[in-house]
């Protein structure tokens, strides 16, 4: 009894980390997806000098699509994640976490015309919900190299350097090509943390 019960919460832990693997690959895709059909219809829109947020923000022809059909459901999945990877790996939840107070800081503060970083107070609540990623991202992603090695923690450094890059680099430069370095390093490193744990149980 007891080993069919040991056999259940592993196969249990093995599901939840394959689980939430795949929801951060669809959290991922969608992401990027979106912003490949988004861009042309923004005039001017530049996937190398824009920053995600800037497709939707305030008074953006698509503000209201991108706020509730893109940021909202992105991170409400990585909070799914952060639940689904909490009991195998609370780095990985923490992780998981800071990308979804991101998004939902992204969808419910949408920035201003070219996310200054100074601006409205909704565009200090956006910018504060963006450190939180990155900052609390990179630093999670440097816990997690304790567990997986060094590859966690340089994508970790890699992280905070783009939050730092972010904060000095004018718009209309290479903030969006930037910011989507960092984007990939967050959700990849998500993505293999939670593959790595199912897979280690």
């Amino acid at each position: 009894m007891l080993v069919l019960g040991e056999i259940r919460q592993t196969m249990d832990a093995v599901e939840k980390g394959m689980f939430a693997t795949a929801m951060t690959a669809i959290a991922a895709t969608y992401l990027f997806a979106s912003l490949l059909a988004l861009a042309p219809r923004k005039a001017g829109y530049s996937h190398v000098k824009h920053t995600i947020s800037e497709i939707g923000e305030d008074g953006a022809p698509n503000q209201r699509f991108v706020a509730f059909g893109l940021f909202l459901p992105i991170g409400l999945l990585l909070l799914l994640v952060a639940y689904l990877v909490r009991p195998s790996s609370p780095a990985a939840a923490v992780l998981a976490s800071c990308i979804a107070v991101g998004y939902l800081g992204a969808a419910a503060f949408p920035c201003d015309p070219g996310s200054p970083l100074s601006g409205t107070a909704r565009q200090a609540l956006h910018n504060l919900a963006g450190a939180v990623e990155y900052i609390g991202g990179g630093f999670a992603l440097m816990t997690l190299a304790e567990t997986f090695g060094q590859p966690f923690k340089l994508v970790g450094f890699v992280v905070l350097g783009t939050a730092i890059a972010l904060s000095f680099i004018p718009s209309n430069s290479v903030r969006g090509l930037i910011q989507r370095i960092a984007e990939a390093c967050l959700l990849g490193g998500l993505a293999l943390a939670a593959w790595r744990f199912g897979a280690a149980v």
